[in-house]
């Protein structure tokens, strides 16, 4: 059975942080090979945790290689010579100044996908700035949108920035650089900022500005708790949910369950948006959030509760579906997309240390002599 729809896909990745390991967990989940370089000196940053908890490694071998040396330069240039796509996540200039430009792979593999993911992009007035993902979200306008009526603005986690306009928008350039590099025989560079990922999932709401449908003022929109049927609410026990029914029809099939009169759906306007979040969080607080999932889970209310990371395995679908699957005793989320023909297989654990030359470069073309040679000069461990 095939691995995943990338199955034969080779791709190089330079151990960094963040975007790269998401992006190249993404393509190893659906069948690349990915092969992970990480530096003699190489520490995770912003974490001490044992390696085997960092599940963005995870599906992929990783091999330490001295980039400080011509021969460590010339190892890495043989290894994207053997493959389909590189990834690199290091501030613009580093890789031409590793000797890895490039124009110098691309002109030793012609068909080669470079691609490059930084917070501000590869040129701009701020391309050689550090940052985080909270820095790149700021500059989208993403960051200012999120958050409660007169309150400052509140930190989505890293989801806009790393993983999302990050990650996402790594893998989704690989693979269509991939696509048309079979077509056409030539490679290019893929140049991801995490600043534009973040723009570009906010295209519809630039739309709806420009139309003069959003506010600028948080917590006034229909999708941002400026509604007081899209929003979450405290429950007896203490617990919230959430309801969404943005349609007047499911609307009304949430007021009737919830026991209310289903013609308030015509006091759902923005004057009296504060008299019905009231009487929703008077309703609410009546049951727990278990009761509330009896009478509202699975129907037209467009209603969930909000589950925890510890919580959300145990719930029903996410079972059912496999949502979430156990690797060496962590549960994790799986692959995704699905795929009917070409299923991801269940994630390899992340290797809790490098793996011996021996073992990952014969298949990237070396023989035994000349790893025997890399290893007694240290050039890999």
């Amino acid at each position: 059975m095939p691995k995943g729809p990338l199955e034969g896909v080779k791709i190089v990745e330079f151990a960094g942080v963040g975007p790269g390991p998401m992006g190249a967990m993404l393509l190893a989940d659906l069948g690349a090979t990915v092969l992970r370089l990480e530096r003699h000196d190489y520490v995770q940053l912003g974490t001490d945790k044992p390696a085997r908890f960092n599940l963005l490694t995870r599906n992929r071998q990783t091999l330490k290689l001295n980039l400080k040396e011509p021969e460590g330069i010339e190892t890495a240039l043989r290894i994207v010579d053997q493959s389909d796509a590189l990834i690199e996540g290091f501030r613009p200039g580093v890789m031409e100044r590793l000797g890895l430009s490039p124009e110098k792979c691309l002109a030793r593999n012609s068909k080669l996908v470079y691609a490059r993911v930084t917070g501000w992009g590869q040129d701009g007035p701020l391309a050689k700035a550090a940052g985080h993902d909270l820095n790149y979200v700021a500059l989208s306008g993403a960051l200012h949108a999120i958050g409660r009526e007169n309150a400052p603005p509140t930190p989505p986690l890293a989801l806009l920035g790393d993983f999302g306009g990050g990650g996402l928008y790594l893998a989704l350039g690989v693979a269509c650089g991939l696509i048309e590099a079979r077509a056409s025989g030539k490679g290019q560079v893929v140049d991801v900022a995490m600043v534009d990922g973040a723009l570009s999932m906010m295209t519809a709401f630039y739309a709806l500005h420009a139309a003069g449908m959003w506010s600028l003022e948080r917590g006034t929109n229909l999708v941002d708790s400026g509604t007081s049927y899209y929003d979450v609410y405290a429950c007896k026990d203490g617990e919230y949910i959430s309801i969404a029914p943005l349609e007047d029809r499911f609307r009304a099939d949430l007021y009737e369950r919830l026991g209310m009169d289903p013609s308030l759906v015509t006091r759902d306007g923005p004057e009296h948006r504060n008299e019905m979040k009231a009487l929703f969080a008077a309703a609410f607080a009546e049951k727990t959030r278990a009761e509330w999932c009896t009478i509202l889970e699975g129907t037209d209310a467009c209603f969930a509760p909000v589950l925890s990371m510890a919580e959300a395995p145990d719930h029903p679908h996410l079972q059912a579906r496999g949502s979430l699957v156990e690797v060496d005793g962590i549960v994790q989320p799986a692959p995704a997309p699905r795929f009917s023909r070409t299923p991801a297989e269940k994630p390899s654990p992340p290797n809790a240390a490098a793996q011996s030359a021996h073992e990952v470069l014969p298949s990237w073309g070396f023989s035994p002599a000349e790893i025997k040679a890399l290893r007694t000069s240290e050039t890999v461990s």
